[in-house]
């Protein structure tokens, strides 16, 4: 987002969803094509997942590259180029919170299966037949 002005990367970034986004629906329709029933950004647990699987305790995430800091994870904000001080706060604090909520997550006896967005778009038969496997509809 090199040579924008302040004003419109503000509104680049208010338009940033954080739920159904589009890797998300395309994950979600495969799950479905599969058999797999599940609750989208369920609200009764830690960190609203993204996809529940109530019947098999699993909780999905589907994890933006940017936003969890996918190859970054030891020193986040580090691929951002401009208000570095900024980002690393933030991106820390997502990596620090997504640790946080996979603790509680686990502790309350579900399996958390986190998928990157680019993994997701690179192979997303692979991404779905893990998620079957765990809830054994091989």
């Amino acid at each position: 987002m090199a040579g924008l002005t302040a004003k419109q990367r503000s509104h680049i970034m208010s338009c940033v969803h954080s739920k159904d986004t589009r890797i998300e629906v395309i994950f979600r329709k495969a799950l479905w094509h599969r058999g797999i029933r599940y609750r989208k950004n369920y609200d009764r647990l830690p960190g609203k997942p993204d996809i529940a699987i109530t019947k098999c305790k699993i909780a999905v995430f589907v994890d933006g590259d940017f936003w969890h800091a996918r190859g970054h994870e030891e020193h986040p904000g580090e691929q951002v180029r401009s208000n570095q001080d900024y980002w690393r706060k933030h991106l820390s604090r997502n990596v620090e919170r997504d640790r946080d909520v996979r603790d509680e997550l686990t502790d309350l006896g579900w399996l958390v299966l986190r998928f990157w967005e680019s993994d997701i778009r690179k192979d997303l038969e692979k991404c779905v037949l893990q998620v079957c496997e765990y809830c054994g509809k091989v």
